[in-house]
């Protein structure tokens, strides 16, 4: 008899963790991100790598012992940065625009997840869709004539729209993989890659393209 309760007892124990280990389990995350995009004609500008962040919340859904969907919401920075040197009339004109777009971003990863040491790695895979909610587009620079330098910096926003020169929606993939601590804690990289043109130019594709680094922690 006192086999048998310990039997049960055992059994029980192993049913509520099995269990416990399938409860979808809620997330948040933050981390820098570097923004930048890709446009389908050659120019002479120099297209570089912005500076951002972005934060949001995940909830992760067992399928299986190895897989999970991972859906969730983020606001993110996406954008890019361009410097520029000419000559006009006499005049050296050098500057530096920084293109900071906000974005909603609703992506639904499917992860595999690999036990390693007090943790797990995991990896992943998914569609994303985001929706600009502003924008600015930043000007720096400085005009050089006769030995005189003047310092010219410009501000304005973002249009979206069919009047504008952006589209508000972005769709496509990301990647992503890092390393979570039984404890919930986790450090994890990503990369976005947009799918669709973000510019209302039907003869010119811009795609966004993102590389992130990041924490997180999963209660």
């Amino acid at each position: 008899m006192k086999k048998l309760l310990l039997s049960l007892t055992i059994a029980s124990a192993a049913l509520t963790a099995s269990a416990q280990d399938n409860q979808v389990r809620f997330g948040v995350k933050a981390g820098v991100a570097f923004p930048t995009v890709s446009i389908s004609e050659k120019t002479e500008t120099d297209i570089k790598m912005n500076t951002s962040f972005y934060v949001g919340g995940t909830a992760d859904i067992p399928v299986g012992e190895i897989f999970s969907i991972q859906p969730g919401i983020t606001f993110l920075g996406k954008g890019f940065k361009t410097s520029d040197s000419q000559t006009e009339s006499g005049a050296k004109i050098e500057g530096t625009v920084k293109s900071n777009v906000w974005y909603i971003e609703v992506p639904v990863n499917v992860l595999a997840n690999f036990p390693v040491g007090d943790g797990k790695v995991f990896i992943g895979a998914g569609p994303y869709y985001g929706y600009a909610i502003s924008g600015k587009n930043k000007t720096e620079g400085t005009v050089t004539q006769d030995g005189q330098k003047l310092k010219v910096s410009t501000s304005e926003d973002v249009e979206f729209g069919k009047d504008g020169s952006h589209k508000r929606g972005d769709f496509g993939v990301n990647f992503l993989g890092g390393y979570q601590l039984s404890n919930g804690f986790n450090i994890h990289a990503g990369y976005g890659l947009g799918l669709s043109s973000i510019s209302q130019e039907s003869d010119v594709k811009v795609k966004n393209r993102v590389l992130s680094v990041g924490v997180g922690f999963t209660f």
